[in-house]
């Protein structure tokens, strides 16, 4: 009896160690096989492109003397990212209301392994909105910037999406299937207004400006423009302290409640 229990220990042990790698493999796939969802998230950034990018064309920004199709570009990729992170709550609140994160709670995978899946797939989600998004913003409207900075620009917002995949989980964690739309496009609309990613918060009043320095879309925004060379910027040190601050707490509360839920069954 003893024998078998080693045994069954042993293998626990064996799952715990390949589980969340296979899970996080599943759970990539699996998002990136949602075609709609894919669509919606990038059309819109490329649309709001095509339309605001092409008005203004080669002019500089006088705020950060890049151009203003570029500022455009790394607003709708940091936008088009956001929302390809944030759409993720949909996914867990399916889950939660058919019971399968009930499931996954008696497998070996713990809280953190769980939250890293998720971060994970939305982080695959958001890559391919980038990419999309620079694409048709140097091919399609020959937008102007060494391929440096671009790739700078671009790895800067595919880091800064994590604490957007992590409000995603968030939401997914706490609200119904009822309430779970309306929260989602309270906390994006949100996010992209106040954070200057539709309109340059330069022209807002200052009180935006003051709010927006709380909020990470400003900061996902702002470690772009700073990859990609934007004058008067102090570094990536800066946008980065304040999204992983973003980040460590909100992955502090996830892991939290899905350890409380864990200890109910």
């Amino acid at each position: 009896m003893t024998a078998v229990a080693a045994s069954r220990s042993a293998t626990a042990r064996s799952t715990a160690g390949r589980l969340p790698f296979r899970y996080v493999y599943l759970e990539t796939k699996r998002q990136l096989r949602n075609v709609r969802a894919m669509v919606f998230t990038f059309a819109v950034p490329v649309i709001m492109l095509l339309v605001f990018g092409s008005a203004f064309g080669s002019q500089l920004d006088p705020t950060t003397h890049l151009q203003y199709l570029v500022v455009t570009t790394l607003q709708m990729a940091s936008y088009g990212a956001m929302m390809a992170a944030l759409s993720q709550a949909f996914a867990i609140v399916n889950e939660r209301s058919i019971g399968w994160n009930r499931q996954l709670r008696v497998t070996p995978l713990s809280g953190w392994g769980f939250m890293v899946s998720k971060v994970i797939a939305a982080m695959a989600f958001a890559a391919v909105s980038i990419i999309i998004t620079v694409l048709v913003a140097t091919v399609g409207l020959h937008a102007s910037l060494d391929p440096a900075h671009w790739i700078a620009a671009g790895f800067g917002i595919w880091c800064g999406v994590i604490p957007f995949a992590l409000i995603a989980i968030l939401i997914g964690q706490f609200a119904k299937p009822s309430f779970a739309q309306p929260l989602f496009m309270v906390v994006f609309m949100g996010l992209a207004i106040l954070g200057g990613l539709w309109v340059p918060l330069s022209v807002m009043p200052d009180w935006m400006g003051s709010v927006a320095h709380l909020l990470p879309s400003y900061w996902l925004n702002r470690i772009g423009q700073t990859g990609a060379g934007a004058t008067g910027s102090s570094g990536m040190i800066e946008p980065a302290m304040v999204l992983a601050a973003w980040a460590i707490v909100l992955a502090t509360v996830i892991v939290w409640r899905y350890r409380r839920d864990a200890a109910r069954q």
